[in-house]
């Protein structure tokens, strides 16, 4: 990785990309490994994890990690999903974090030097292009080594380095003996 000892770096975690991406390459992340990792890294300033969660349901099965998250260095930026029907008829539910997590970023540049943006979303080209002119440092996390890619190429381009998620592998999986069969956060499609 290139990062710089003094470095102030934050973490944005799109749950619902990062889970997906994860899920795709056949491991589940360990949250702690991957906040060690990063700490080691350079100034770990903040490190915000981003879902949406069904809030009318009496138990979440994603609601033990945000709690885990919660109590172990991560700042939790939740909101409900909202139910809809589309046009085919079909129930929906969503819960997009996009505009929290831009915000954020926008909000804490002037703080960091890096920001870590572990999401494949190509909607993040323009926030990434506007925060680089700010004079931070952007790294994407993701992987192009799933079916299909989980990245969009022009987020992957605009960064200014782009980690292959599978190679953090070794550093921040669980260990192979534990299976997360939760459902996926809900969050970006």
């Amino acid at each position: 990785m290139q990062f710089y000892a003094a470095e102030r770096i934050g973490l944005f975690v799109d749950g619902s990309n990062l889970y997906s991406a994860a899920r795709s390459l056949g491991f589940d992340i360990d949250y702690k490994k991957l906040l060690g990792l990063f700490a080691s890294e350079g100034r770990l300033i903040r490190a915000f994890y981003y879902t949406a969660l069904m809030e009318d349901q009496e138990y979440s099965p994603i609601r033990p990690l945000v709690d885990w998250l919660d109590y172990n260095g991560f700042t939790m930026v939740t909101k409900p999903t909202k139910e809809f029907t589309d046009a085919t008829g079909r129930r929906k539910i969503k819960g997009n974090m996009d505009i929290e997590l831009a915000i954020d970023v926008m909000e804490m540049a002037p703080h960091l030097d890096h920001v870590v943006l572990f999401s494949g979303d190509g909607d993040f080209r323009r926030l990434v292009e506007a925060v680089q002119r700010k004079g931070v440092r952007v790294t994407v996390v993701s992987t192009i080594r799933s079916q299909p890619p989980m990245v969009a190429d022009e987020l992957r381009r605009q960064a200014d380095i782009f980690i292959e998620l599978q190679d953090l592998e070794p550093q921040i999986a669980r260990a192979s003996s534990y299976r997360d069969d939760r459902p996926a956060p809900v969050g970006n499609d």
